[in-house]
């Protein structure tokens, strides 16, 4: 089940709303958690069995560490064991099946029978699931947060729907009052219904009206400049008003229930660097990796040397994070990785024009999306020599023919969006409490309706940070 589905927005959501709406307020994590497992479970009766499990084990886990007659030995050793169990059921999932191939990739190549194998299906959620869990425990570990003494509130907040499946990655010490204590007023409600029908029309409005000009250049055996930059773009825009979306109906559908989540994402693709950009994209993962990978490595307290090597370590964890089906992740983040180490370098006595600085911070990251994108090192290296005019100049007749008036509105909603906080300041100065500012308030409201009306029409699509 998805946000952006009939059974979501006709079934689950209201039948979730109006039970939450009548519960005695002490009754209210029960019906969140029950709900949760319930959209869970949606996908996968056996998966939710793994996931309470791994529930209850973080439970116990961050009750003995907060216990002060825990010897600080044992503290240690618990908090490794829990840290190894985590990251070891994401790693099975994750790298089982790439890892197995690449075995008998090279098996094959030497003539030997490949191993036999089946492949093993990666929780949805997993990925966010897992990081929650660790920065709870280390949190509880470090003195930061108490642990939670009731298993229902901790369920409640390991499951809270909105954000399970694709984040953001919601620390405990950010919502730790918000579970026992919250308002769920009609003011809470009507912004984040705001917010959660802006998030969707971000999803399917642009998002999803992108994704099959993605698809078609990003499986072309030959694509040309113009094909493989129109491809690039599209899924440039795709990624962020997917991932973004989500995030924006996760927020909204805190809101609605009284929490208050932090904002994921700051308008990345003004960003004016590539540190700059890694201040906006997807904040509550970039956060994570600071907090709980790099500073631990040593940050950059050891010399110019383990600066360059936290750095790069740090952005290749992210890359293999994202990514199961291909080592194209790992290089993505290893080239992330590097572009901080040259931009730390980069000679303070030569500064870059801020309106140069932006271009080539989007041309970077639009050519690592690249790599992202690829479902494998070939196909990557196919659009990289379109991108360089390597196949020739004009548009091909696969994507010639694909092109519709829609996909041409929805890439400039997407720009428009895009640049328009530049002005924003401005703007809101200039046409504050006019009529303007009241209509445009109200934007969601037909764009929700028509968001709707297309998943009626082509059904739901799934947000691409579920694969990862």
């Amino acid at each position: 089940m998805v946000f952006a589905s009939l059974e979501f927005l006709l079934l689950f959501f209201p039948l979730f709303l109006i039970a939450y709406a009548v519960s005695p307020y002490n009754a209210r994590n029960t019906v969140l958690l029950g709900a949760s497992w319930v959209f869970y479970g949606w996908w996968s009766p056996i998966f939710l069995l793994m996931f309470i499990g791994l529930t209850w084990l973080t439970w116990i886990g961050g009750v003995v560490l907060d216990a002060p007659a825990t010897p600080v030995r044992r503290k240690r050793i618990l908090l490794a064991f829990m840290i190894t169990v985590l990251a070891g059921t994401l790693c099975w999932f994750k790298y089982a099946n790439i890892l197995a191939e690449t075995v008998n990739g090279v098996l094959g190549r030497v003539g030997a029978d490949p191993l036999p194998w089946e492949r093993v299906v990666l929780p949805i959620g997993l990925s966010f699931i897992v990081l929650q869990a660790i920065s709870y425990l280390v949190d509880v570990w470090r003195g930061t947060v108490k642990a939670q003494r009731s298993f229902i509130d901790f369920a409640a907040y390991k499951a809270m729907f909105g954000q399970l499946i694709a984040g953001p990655i919601i620390r405990y010490e950010w919502v730790q009052h918000e579970i026992t204590q919250r308002r769920f007023d009609w003011a809470g409600f009507s912004a984040g219904s705001r917010r959660f029908m802006v998030g969707m029309s971000m999803k399917v409005l642009v998002a999803d009206s992108l994704a099959p000009v993605a698809d078609a250049v990003f499986a072309q055996s030959a694509p040309s400049l113009a094909d493989a930059w129109i491809g690039c773009g599209a899924y440039t825009l795709q990624l962020f008003f997917d991932f973004a979306g989500y995030s924006a109906m996760a927020i909204g559908i805190g809101q609605m229930l009284g929490f208050h989540f932090p904002e994921n994402f700051n308008h990345p693709y003004l960003a004016r660097s590539i540190q700059d950009f890694w201040r906006r994209w997807h904040l509550s993962l970039s956060s994570w990796i600071r907090d709980y990978l790099y500073i631990p490595m040593g940050g950059n307290r050891g010399g110019t040397f383990a600066t360059y090597r936290n750095l790069l370590l740090t952005m290749a964890i992210a890359g293999l994070w994202h990514g199961s089906d291909s080592w194209n992740f790992l290089l993505w983040g290893l080239a992330h990785g590097m572009a901080l180490c040259l931009a730390r370098a980069w000679p303070q006595r030569l500064p870059v024009p801020p309106g140069l600085s932006r271009l080539l911070t989007l041309l970077f990251v639009m050519l690592a999306w690249t790599l992202f994108r690829a479902p494998d090192m070939q196909a990557a290296l196919r659009m990289y020599a379109g991108q360089f005019g390597l196949h020739g100049l004009a548009m091909g007749d696969t994507l010639h023919a694909l092109l519709r008036p829609g996909h041409a509105v929805a890439a400039v909603v997407g720009v428009v969006c895009v640049i328009l906080p530049a002005f924003r300041p401005h703007w809101e100065t200039r046409h504050a409490g006019t009529r303007l500012a009241a209509v445009i308030a109200l934007w969601p409201i037909p764009a929700f309706l028509l968001s709707f009306a297309l998943i009626a029409s082509r059904g739901a699509v799934p947000f691409l940070y579920f694969q990862f």
